[in-house]
């Protein structure tokens, strides 16, 4: 089947296509209306070393960095992703979904804090609080180890919380996977109506029962097509016979 016999089909059956691709149409408009725009806004955090550890840089904390503070980060990404967090956050008044691991190809202790929401306001509100709380869990653990405050890692904001960015790739494909469906529906729909609709116009071929005649009936219609019909007829009637024969039998 080329593309014109398709269109063929398309325009005949239209009254199933159609009603399809309405259907389709309002199903894509649905879910357009139901899956909000989700916005993210997200923050660049670094942790720093001790003011101890810096001394013999003239107190450049750039100037030294340690293996441990990539671990220092690990962690406290995996405390901030905790139930334990998640209610303290909402009791702050986070909303949304927040999420806290080390940046893609980091080269050293750096961490992206981001917030997702629909509401733009909320969304940068959130992720402000937490900046503000991941560096309050970092002291905390240091403060219940006894560290001197000296001697405590710090944390030094990169990136503030940015402005809110409109998350749409999810509700696209949302939107592609309704319009892709309804239509591969409709056209199977109108190709299936298409196959019925030959089936019924064209039944097959009728076959006669045993003993029933051809065109010209009896049997003669049948041995037609027999090649040994003149063979029988010959041993049946041989040379000879008929009427001439009878009418020597019967003379004296």
């Amino acid at each position: 089947m080329d593309l014109a016999e398709i269109w063929r089909v398309m325009r005949r059956r239209w009254y199933v296509l159609l009603p399809g691709l309405l259907i389709t149409a309002a199903l894509t408009a649905a879910v357009y209306l139901l899956v909000p725009v989700e916005y993210r806004s997200q923050s660049t955090v670094t942790l720093l070393n001790s003011k101890k550890a810096t001394v013999a840089f003239d107190g450049n904390p750039f100037l030294s960095t340690q293996a441990s503070l990539t671990g220092m980060a690990d962690g406290l990404a995996r405390n901030l992703n905790s139930d334990g967090a998640k209610a303290d956050l909402k009791a702050l008044g986070v909303t949304g979904v927040h999420e806290a691991k080390i940046a893609d190809n980091a080269l050293g202790p750096y961490m992206w804090l981001s917030v997702v929401g629909t509401d733009p306001a909320a969304v940068l509100k959130s992720d402000e609080i937490l900046t503000a709380y991941a560096e309050k869990r970092l002291l905390e653990f240091q403060s219940q180890q006894s560290v001197a405050p000296d001697a405590m890692i710090r944390m030094s904001t990169i990136v503030p919380p940015q402005k809110p960015e409109a998350q749409t790739k999810a509700r696209v494909q949302f939107l592609v996977m309704a319009g892709a469906l309804g239509f591969v529906l409709s056209l199977v729909a109108t190709f299936f109506v298409e196959a019925r609709k030959r089936q019924r116009s064209s039944p097959g071929r009728h076959r006669p029962a045993p003993g029933e005649g051809g065109e010209g009936g009896g049997p003669a219609a049948e041995d037609a097509g027999d090649p040994t019909a003149t063979l029988r007829m010959t041993v049946a009637h041989p040379a000879g016979s008929g009427a001439t024969g009878s009418r020597t039998g019967g003379s004296p």
